[in-house]
């Protein structure tokens, strides 16, 4: 049995300001040590279920944040940029049983900690088929064409409130309690660890590939805090205005709308000036 973890930062322990996943930074720094112990709890916990391997996918910004010399020797990790599934590369060959979504967040225009989707800013709200997309959502969208489901999710109370929506059988496990988009009320990282290992330990059971999912088409829609960044989408073939700040595009599956979904963003980012937006 192979598990994969898809790990995210925003929703780490003790995670609460940008600070504390900016690369670079001193809180950065020092929250890798429990953005690490998150996964390590998870590893634990899957292994502890039965589990015979478990790969570790970083997808957190630069995808290179988590302490390898720090990491469950059992567990191996890919670590960073520039794979053809992003938060979720793994997964398509065929070996993999259940993934975990661990330090996971909301997504854009919505409560939570740190609360975004793919761009911390710029982007307003995020629509698969008509449903509000977090990036959980999204990447179960994925990997449910793949056969595998999402057993476990971590990251804030909110976080898990929206797996429930994508992922109604995973387990979730809440590492702080949400109190605005820089503020929450957070546990120490022993208890999260604690609270996280039991919770992966019983997903293990979930971990049972299934038919792969034939829901497509799949029609994005993306808003915008800015007109040109709508303007600046439509470089993409296939994306077109849908309103002001609004723009959309169909693809016939979610290999296809993520890979769109990352080359949209790519150049709205570009587009986005430092004073301005």
């Amino acid at each position: 049995m192979k598990i994969l973890i898809s790990a995210d930062m925003e929703g780490a322990t003790g995670v609460t300001w940008p600070a504390d996943v900016l690369p670079g930074s001193e809180q950065w720094q020092r929250c890798r040590h429990m953005f690490t112990s998150d996964v390590n709890a998870a590893i634990a916990g899957f292994f502890d279920g039965g589990a015979d391997q478990v790969l570790v996918n970083e997808a957190h910004w630069t995808m290179r944040n988590l302490l390898l010399e720090k990491l469950d020797e059992r567990a191996e990790m890919l670590t960073g940029r520039h794979k053809d599934l992003s938060m979720v590369e793994g997964v398509q060959h065929g070996d993999v049983d259940g993934i975990a979504f661990v330090g996971y967040h909301t997504g854009a225009g919505t409560e939570g900690v740190l609360a975004h989707t793919y761009l911390a800013n710029s982007i307003t709200g995020v629509w698969a088929n008509g449903e509000p997309a977090s990036e959980g959502r999204l990447n179960a969208l994925v990997v449910a064409e793949y056969g595998v489901p999402v057993i476990l999710v971590t990251g804030d109370d909110r976080t898990g409130a929206d797996a429930r929506g994508y992922a109604p059988r995973a387990r979730t496990v809440a590492v702080k309690d949400y109190v605005s988009r820089y503020a929450a009320v957070c546990r120490p990282p022993a208890r999260t660890a604690a609270d996280i290992r039991a919770a992966a330990k019983e997903a293990v059971a979930l971990a049972v590939r299934h038919e792969p999912a034939q829901d497509g088409p799949f029609h994005i829609e993306l808003e915008f805090d800015a007109v040109h960044l709508a303007g600046a989408a439509t470089v993409v073939p296939g994306v077109a205005r849908t309103g002001e700040r609004r723009v959309g595009y169909t693809s016939p599956t979610m290999y296809e709308g993520i890979r769109a979904f990352k080359a949209v963003t790519t150049l709205v980012s570009a587009a986005v000036e430092e004073q301005y937006g």
